[in-house]
């Protein structure tokens, strides 16, 4: 059962370094996420529904007002709704103790200095993906599944008005986590993946394009889209 909605934004500037991404690192004492470094976002309130949204659906428009607030509330830096380009939605696995279905946005950062909430997060800094990478693999970043694969997805992108235009060009994709069973260390797995489950929720279908291979006519065994998390470095394993 989802416990609500909620949004993620994924700030993004231009360095001379390349594409940069705003991160914030979570305490390590409290609250979800403990310890991690992520996107600034928040649940989704009940006033943020009914509210003018351009041509959103009530819960897009309303993940994208959740969206804007918390990067105020998190970072000090003040957006508009429609900064806010839709990237993906995520949606965590059924053991997870609270599943909120989160939806992730990209915005181009403002000008601003980052104001972080201490009771929120506890540092902040700007990094290119492949940065982020490097620090996650030695072991001084701590990231999760939607935090990495986001990323990843980044890397291809060398300005912000690219991952903007390449975002907006795509269709906004589905990430409904599941766990790989017997997988030790862990892998999650998700749509198009072989071995990926079907359920109620997300019912098989051979017309609908997020299908689970499996559950479609000839499927190929050796189709996958997971990520195999093992303790030397994380791996994205995706075919076409």
């Amino acid at each position: 059962m989802l416990h609500g909605t909620a949004a993620t934004v994924v700030l993004l500037r231009d360095a001379p370094d390349g594409l940069q991404v705003l991160l914030l690192e979570r305490p390590r004492n409290r609250g979800s996420f403990a310890g991690a470094w992520v996107f600034p976002g928040g649940v989704v309130d009940p006033e943020d529904y009914g509210q003018p949204g351009e041509d959103d659906d009530g819960e897009l428009a309303a993940a994208r007002l959740a969206g804007v607030r918390e990067t105020a509330e998190e970072t000090g830096l003040h957006l508009q709704p429609h900064h806010l380009e839709q990237l993906s939605c995520w949606v965590p696995p059924p053991e997870a103790p609270r599943r909120y279905k989160t939806w992730f946005f990209l915005a181009p950062a403002p000008a601003g200095e980052i104001l972080l909430s201490p009771q929120e997060h506890v540092d902040a800094v700007w990094l290119t993906p492949a940065e982020a990478f490097r620090r996650h693999r030695g072991g001084t970043m701590d990231l999760f599944p939607p935090t990495w694969v986001t990323l990843y997805g980044l890397l291809g992108w060398e300005t912000v008005a690219a991952a903007l235009a390449g975002a907006a060009a795509a269709e906004p994709e589905t990430y409904a986590t599941r766990r790989l069973p017997g997988r030790v260390p862990p892998a999650m797995m998700w749509h198009g993946d072989a071995e990926y489950p079907h359920s109620p929720e997300y019912p098989a279908s051979p017309d609908r394009p997020d299908t689970p291979e499996h559950a479609k006519v000839g499927a190929d065994s050796s189709r996958r889209h997971r990520l195999l998390m093992d303790a030397n470095g994380w791996t994205y394993e995706r075919t076409n």
